[in-house]
């Protein structure tokens, strides 16, 4: 069996250092934010190149923050992109404010420029492009055309950790950024986690009292209010594995290196699709997903001959059953074919050697086998 993903490769080789930094935290008693979460946020602002990391109980929490600080509410509206997890325009509902989606660019899978102007109004309150699969979208075009409008850029980045846009952190290029740390992710916790990174040092110090009940000091409350705090072992864990992430991206993008040659080499052209990374960027790999026809099929077989893989996600978010006044079938056509046709194979850093080679030709003789199937006679006589 190739799993999809195993966090168990990755938690036993730290196991001392992880061990070490929760104990540390059941010695002090500080479980709710604390000494643990104040380091990692100085640590994760540093990684991010900004000034201010505030470390949140999740990504989506981390969503609905920021755009709470920027004024996100009733009668506002969000733009963000059509392909992207639920919990981006689940956040821009719990503000009251509107989600406007956008389809993505065919090859980057990211929130597409050349659709963003005609779709920024007056009620236009920040714009959310997603960094889908760990890949960057394409955030000068998007920043300039949010400068001439005034609008405020929030880069949903809970794929990202340790992507980069040219040469730029992914988290550095908005307003604000938001990230998830849940396990699975490139920087994940032991539970749920996020933060909002920033340079705007008002921002930063409104969005640290939202979290903690609106309070700047003890029992005097500002704003509407959340217990949004980060726990401080995630803080603790967090502030371990921040300092292998770089290491664990160029993994990622050794990996994906293998799979693109044994791809190219294995696969005839136009059977398979595989991920494009932009010469603009650098990408993460928080997935290596490819494009293949008859995915679901595709993936069962896989699935029969040991392999394990993901989808994300099977149904764009506008053809989710609890969201259907985002848009209708059709309307975001890329987005569409992405979610009928993606499927993510194992990527981490702890994959083991030759396991690339094995997932591609088991599905090199699946995809060959479909192909031959379609060339047959549709019937005799």
């Amino acid at each position: 069996m190739i799993p999809f993903l195993d966090l168990n490769a990755q938690n036993s080789a730290l196991k001392e250092e992880i061990d070490a930094a929760i104990r540390a935290v059941i010695e002090s008693s500080e479980f709710c934010l604390g000494p643990a979460v104040d380091r990692f946020e100085m640590a994760f602002a540093a990684f991010c190149g900004v000034r201010h990391a505030v470390a949140v109980n999740s990504g989506t929490s981390a969503l609905h923050l920021a755009l709470l600080a920027l004024d996100a509410g009733p009668g506002k509206e969000v733009v963000t992109a059509a392909s992207t997890f639920v919990a981006t325009v689940a956040a821009i509902r719990y503000t009251g404010a509107r989600a406007v989606l956008l389809d993505i660019d065919p090859e980057r899978y990211t929130l597409d420029p050349a659709l963003l102007e005609a779709a920024i109004t007056p009620q236009t309150a920040a714009i959310m492009p997603v960094h889908l699969y760990g890949q960057v979208a394409e955030m000068d075009r998007i920043c300039d055309i949010a400068a001439r409008h005034s609008v405020p850029v929030i880069e949903d980045a809970a794929q990202a950790h340790g992507a980069s846009f040219r040469r730029a952190p992914a988290g550095s290029h908005g307003r604000v950024a938001c990230f998830s740390f849940y396990p699975g992710k490139i920087l994940g916790a032991f539970g749920e986690g996020g933060a909002v990174v920033t340079n705007d040092d008002a921002l930063a110090r409104k969005m640290r009292a939202m979290r903690d009940w609106g309070q700047y000091e003890r029992s005097v409350h500002h704003y509407p209010c959340f217990n949004y705090r980060m726990e401080g072992i995630q803080g603790a864990v967090l502030g371990v594995k921040l300092r292998h992430v770089s290491e664990w991206v160029s993994a990622r993008q050794r990996v994906a290196g293998a799979y693109d040659r044994l791809f190219r080499e294995r696969i005839p052209s136009g059977l398979v699709k595989t991920p494009r990374p932009c010469p603009d960027g650098l990408h993460a790999y928080h997935q290596y997903a490819i494009r293949v026809d008859q995915r679901d099929r595709v993936r069962a077989e896989l699935h029969e001959r040991g392999i394990q893989t993901g989808v994300h996600y099977p149904r764009p978010v506008h053809l989710q059953p609890g969201f259907s006044e985002l848009g209708r079938a059709g309307q975001f056509p890329h987005a569409e074919a992405l979610a009928r046709t993606t499927l993510s194979l194992p990527i981490y850093p702890e994959l083991p050697s030759g396991a690339e080679e094995a997932v591609v030709n088991t599905l090199a003789a699946i995809v060959d086998r479909t192909a031959a199937r379609r060339k047959e006679p549709t019937g005799s006589h």
